[in-house]
């Protein structure tokens, strides 16, 4: 391709991209989900959380299924003024009860809810939701009014497999990550720093 036509062909992508920039004009808090089989929800949402955090905006996290084990995400974020509230079973297929675990779930959203009606928290996360609201520990209408009813600035993002259709339509943007290829089912453990 001569250099000419290249840049002809930049150009009209130029104004393209320069047109739905102008068309956007409404500011405004969003919900993003990150859902699918593949590796990376949690490290996109908490990518986000660090980008708000350098931009001095405030960010809380809900984390929900995690256990108590070590967390470099909240042991940096945290000295940013992030706070964390985890629920600290672990995985469910672990504690294998379906009444401390449900009980659990309602301990932290009760954090949850707090955090999405405050008006100084630009960000909220809400890690691993979905199965909060696939497993019935979570009445998916208490969810959709929480967020509903957040302040008009505050953005949220979930996470988690097999998102509920609502939130998925409820949601202003939606990504998925599906599995190509993971190194646990090559038998590499999960390591420190780069999988937890």
């Amino acid at each position: 391709m001569s250099e000419e036509r290249h840049q002809q062909r930049q150009q009209r992508i130029k104004e393209k991209v320069d047109a739905r920039i102008a068309a956007a004009q409404e500011t405004r808090g969003i919900v993003i989900v990150f859902t699918g089989n593949g590796k990376g929800k949690t490290t996109a949402a908490f990518g986000t959380v660090t980008r708000a955090v350098g931009h001095g905006m405030n960010a809380a996290v809900i984390q929900f299924i995690k256990g108590d084990w070590p967390n470099g995400e909240k042991n940096l974020l945290q000295q940013h003024g992030v706070e964390f509230q985890v629920m600290a079973t672990g995985f469910t297929w672990d504690t294998q009860n379906r009444d401390t675990d449900t009980a659990a779930c309602q301990e932290v959203w009760q954090h949850g809810k707090r955090m999405l009606a405050d008006d100084a928290l630009d960000l909220v996360v809400l890690d691993e939701l979905t199965y909060m609201v696939s497993y019935g520990y979570l009445a998916l209408e208490d969810v959709i009014e929480a967020l509903n009813a957040r302040p008009a600035h505050q953005t949220v993002i979930i996470t988690g497999r097999g998102c509920h259709r609502d939130l998925l339509e409820l949601a202003d943007t939606v990504s998925e990550l599906r599995p190509v290829k993971h190194a646990f089912d090559a038998g590499i453990k999960a390591q420190k720093g780069i999988d937890w």
